[in-house]
């Protein structure tokens, strides 16, 4: 108890001490205002008295008298003016011109009332009182505002750049390079001075932006930063294409600097330029090509009041399609997933967020025909993201019945489920490991392009009825239980496939091994120094698929043009230099050679297959491949039976349906890719 009433007395005697303190800018203010007031007289006094060379017995009583009634006063509108004009909450240390110019309006302003308010009331009084007095006032009342300002420049100009000092290189001598710049100078805590200047403009070479020279262009990084013995390298050209940026970037990184950026344009606009807005480079910023950007109100209108089913809906893809989804009004959401952690996890989100959406989150597999034919009867979706599918191409290689089963299987059903239940479209999301692919995972993926297709062409064509329903188990599940193929008409379903490369962040990718090995001290685990990869953002993936949707006239596969490949070695380079360290050196890059299925690049399109613009310049339709849709359907219950009973011949019969299938021997004898030419499907 005692020790309680001792606290609380401490708190007490705390409290009155801090009421009656007043704050430090309170401090400020009170001795800004006296300061005002004296500032104020002495002007207007110096410029009466020097008006009379200084001797203060010479200066009339006509002159002195006006003086003394008005100038008291005077100084108490200063205050009031001054006040108004917000130049006593102002934090000096970062004053700007904003701040400069409003300090000379309000004290021009005060001189021009004094002038008329003495002259027209009290008396007229010499020309060189108003002049030197409304000069002198400025200079005092500027100066001692701007003083501190000013200090601090000076202290940072000499500041001894020792080795302890950011040693920076700015990037940029444009407007934001100079507000960084201003921004170092103007800030003693931060331990850092700029030595160089860094801009593409030959007509800046030599010159000096706050004492710092302009060095050279981009070929002179790399000399300057020895020259300098630079430590930090800091860019600053918010509207840089990303093409340029990944070239500065990538001269960058061959130093051992540590690299930030301001984000672009929309920080430069807002004015939120300084060394805290700087950033990390990600990898996005080494992609080399501009983020794609899709004006998504016709996407936003087609799902307006719709049930849109995702599967998959927990995964990368997936997940972000929700949200996407749900944040533009559909009558319903439906996330299907087998694995129920992610369904949760991003159902729990989309609770939060969006308190008032219809959400379904349903456990299943896509592989099960009652169980997503109940779906379907039951929710009646109209619009599917079809999304689930196995990925990892060195499992699927270990169980390749798994892949077809899941992948191929899995979409037939899902597809079938929509066709025969009033869904317009059916948006499958394909890899651009189904292009001549090498593995199992990839030539899985392609047949379920050619699902879509067939599907597609069959439609077309008013023969939906002789689309097989597979099934892996007896009964009567049959859609058309009466004869009568009722169900088969007036069926209107759009099948379309979007076909992506590499997704950064997604389950699986390769980005989080690396961060997870580099965070370890681990080795960085690189298959090739050669293997190259297309890449994209998930946002990008989610955009065309929704595209894709709204695009769709049905039978297409849809490409994004994902710019230049990145070289794998290069990624894993530049995440240990990210992350402070340097490779070879701190953190090895060991090869452990190319996996199990895995190509050294991967293809956007087929050979065979043709490109056509769509209404966006970065999205692409590849022309389908012709081949017997009736031989292919015919023959994937023949697939299915295979790969439920766990046939060891199930690539063969694979390669059998797609020509453009070449999987690689990885048995001892051979480790060689097949080397045949690209075939295309049978017709």
């Amino acid at each position: 108890m005692n020790m309680l009433k001792n606290d609380e007395g401490k708190k007490t005697v705390s409290k009155k001490k801090n009421n009656s303190l007043f704050k430090h800018w309170q401090i400020v203010v009170i001795l800004l205002i006296i300061y005002d007031v004296i500032a104020v007289h002495t002007a207007y006094f110096l410029a009466l008295w020097g008006r009379f060379d200084f001797v203060f017995s010479q200066i009339p009583e006509q002159y002195l008298t006006p003086f003394k009634l008005t100038i008291t006063l005077y100084s108490l509108l200063c205050i009031a003016i001054l006040w108004i004009f917000r130049l006593y909450r102002v934090i000096w240390r970062f004053a700007s011109y904003t701040e400069l110019f409003r300090a000379l309006e309000a004290s021009f302003l005060l001189s021009f009332l004094y002038s008329i308010g003495i002259t027209v009331f009290v008396a007229r009084m010499p020309l060189t009182y108003y002049f030197f007095g409304a000069l002198i006032q400025v200079i005092l009342l500027t100066g001692a505002r701007f003083s501190y300002r000013f200090y601090l420049l000076l202290a940072a100009k000499y500041q001894p750049a020792n080795e302890a000092t950011g040693r920076v290189m700015l990037i940029g001598a444009g407007s934001a390079g100079q507000m960084i710049l201003r921004d170092i100078n103007s800030t003693k805590e931060a331990n850092e001075k700029v030595l160089c200047i860094i801009d593409d403009n030959p007509n800046k070479w030599g010159r000096y932006i706050d004492g710092v020279q302009v060095v050279g262009g981009r070929d002179d990084i790399l000399m300057n930063v020895e020259k300098f013995n630079i430590n930090k390298i800091y860019l600053a050209i918010p509207s840089a294409t990303a093409q340029n940026k990944r070239d500065i970037l990538s001269i960058c990184s061959e130093t051992d600097c540590k690299l930030k950026q301001l984000p672009g344009m929309y920080q430069f606009v807002l004015g939120q330029v300084s060394v805290s807005a700087l950033k990390n480079i990600s990898i996005e910023d080494l992609l080399g090509r501009e983020q794609i950007k899709t004006d998504l109100n016709e996407v936003y209108q087609f799902l307006h009041g719709k049930t849109v089913l995702v599967t998959g809906g927990g995964g990368s893809i997936g997940s972000e399609l929700c949200r996407q989804i749900a944040g533009h009004s559909p009558k319903m959401l439906i996330i299907f997933d087998v694995y129920e952690n992610n369904a949760y996890d991003i159902q729990l989100e989309l609770k939060e967020r969006y308190p008032d959406l219809d959400m379904r989150v349903l456990i299943g597999s896509v592989r099960d025909s009652r169980r997503i034919f109940e779906v379907f009867k039951k929710y009646r979706p109209e619009i599917v993201y079809h999304a689930a599918a196995h990925k990892h191409v060195p499992l699927m290689e270990e169980s390749p019945c798994e892949a077809v089963k899941n992948n191929t299987i899995g979409t037939y059903k899902t597809a079938y489920a929509a066709m025969v239940n009033g869904c317009e479209r059916f948006v499958l999301i394909s890899t651009d490991k189904a292009v001549n692919p090498t593995n199992i995972m990839g030539a899985s993926k392609r047949l379920c392009e050619m699902i879509v297709q067939s599907f597609d062409a069959k439609i077309k064509a008013g023969e939906a009825d002789e689309i097989s329903e597979l099934f892996t188990h007896l009964g009567t599940e049959t859609v058309d239980k009466n004869g009568t193929g009722e169900v088969f008409k007036n069926i209107k379903t759009e099948f379309v496939a979007v076909r992506f490369g590499n997704v950064l962040g997604s389950n699986g990718s390769v980005i989080p091994i690396f961060k997870k090995q580099i965070e370890n001290g681990l080795p960085v685990t690189v298959t090739h120094p050669d293997i190259i990869r297309y890449f994209m953002t998930i946002p990008e993936a989610v955009s065309l698929v929704m595209l894709a949707g709204v695009y769709a006239h049905g039978g297409e596969i849809f490409v994004l043009d994902m710019g230049s490949p990145v070289k794998i070695d290069t990624l894993a380079r530049n995440l240990i230099k990210q992350a402070g360290y340097k490779p070879d050196v701190d953190i090895k890059i060991e090869y452990t050679g190319l996996r199990p299925g895995e190509k050294l690049f991967e293809e956007k399109l087929m050979a065979e297959e043709g490109l056509k613009k769509t209404q966006n310049d970065l999205i692409f339709i590849g022309s389908p491949i012709p081949f017997d849709a009736n031989r292919f359907l015919s023959g994937l219950d023949k697939l299915m039976n295979a790969s439920y009973s766990n046939k060891e011949n199930i690539r063969e019969m694979v390669e059998e349906m797609v020509t453009t299938y070449h999987p690689i021997d990885y048995s001892p004898a051979k480790k060689t890719e097949r080397t045949s030419t690209p075939k295309t499907e049978k017709v």
